[in-house]
């Protein structure tokens, strides 16, 4: 989720993270109106922030993806980059013993 800011005509003149003021407006991260405001954006900053808020979404769809590829037996593990290996066993890892404590694994990582 993502907080705008609006002019007073009513169009988006800032993206953040974290509502600055109160007036601040959330919105889904991939909305119409936000990506319309990043095409036209004058500095790079705004997209940069953009696509970092949703990098952790991205990636977890990614290991769902590569999950869901392994356990059909369309690729092997073993084919792909050995750092990438060890880097998805580490996250799986995680969040499995983090899956035995709490019920809400999936939201936080």
């Amino acid at each position: 989720m993502l907080y705008v800011e609006r002019d007073q005509k009513g169009n988006i003149v800032a993206v953040r993270r974290e509502a600055e003021t109160a007036e601040m407006e959330l919105k889904e991260a991939v909305d119409d109106e936000i990506l319309e405001f990043l095409l036209h954006a004058k500095t790079n900053d705004s997209i940069i922030q953009f696509l970092a808020s949703t990098d952790v979404g991205v990636m977890r769809i990614v290991e769902d993806l590569i999950n869901l590829l392994v356990s059909k037996n369309i690729i092997m593990s073993t084919e792909l980059p050995y750092d990438a290996q060890i880097k998805l066993r580490q996250r799986q890892q995680i969040r499995q013993k983090i899956g035995k404590e709490t019920l809400i694994v999936d939201d936080i990582i």
